[in-house]
């Protein structure tokens, strides 16, 4: 409860409304070596030089507990299945990534605005900043891309120093 009182007061402090996505940014990892940077030569968006910290388990474990949703987060796991491409509407490239606590998330990345994560395997360790939404199963990872629009923060896919926005 105190970590969910603490980002509330964060994003007061940043200046967000209800209904825009919480960042979970800058909570250490347990051993304070789970720091990230986006490879600069990948992309040429304000966010290639910015530092990142994975966001700790028991923040999402907390979301997924208390029904939590619209949260920005930066979460690393092992895919542990590809799925078939979502096809309605928007396309989305979906995977279930296992974090290291063993929670299960699914990944859910538009590939009408981002390239697909390929290769993809089973095995693969990634990075993914996106916005956790809550499901009775774990939870969703979406927004894993820029904005078109510029009205959401971008996320993205970090596999082996590649970056997928």
């Amino acid at each position: 409860m105190f970590k969910l009182i603490l980002l509330t007061t964060c994003a007061a402090l940043l200046g967000l409304s209800y209904g825009e996505p919480t960042f979970a940014l800058g909570i250490a990892s347990v051993n304070g070596a789970d720091e990230f940077s986006v490879a600069e030569d990948v992309t040429a968006s304000s966010l290639s030089k910015q530092n990142y910290t994975v966001t700790h388990p028991s923040v999402l474990e907390s979301a997924f507990r208390n029904r939590t949703s619209n949260l920005q987060v930066l979460v690393t796991g092992r895919v542990i299945s590809v799925l078939s491409d979502d096809n309605d509407g928007s396309r989305h490239q979906r995977f279930i990534l296992q974090m290291a606590s063993a929670q299960t998330l699914l990944v859910a990345h538009n590939i009408d605005v981002a390239p697909r994560v390929s290769p993809l395997q089973v095995g693969d360790v990634l990075y993914v900043y996106g916005e956790y939404e809550w499901n009775s199963q774990g939870g969703v990872i979406h927004w894993t891309h820029h904005d078109p629009a510029g009205r959401h923060v971008g996320g993205w896919i970090e596999r082996n120093g590649v970056t997928f926005r």
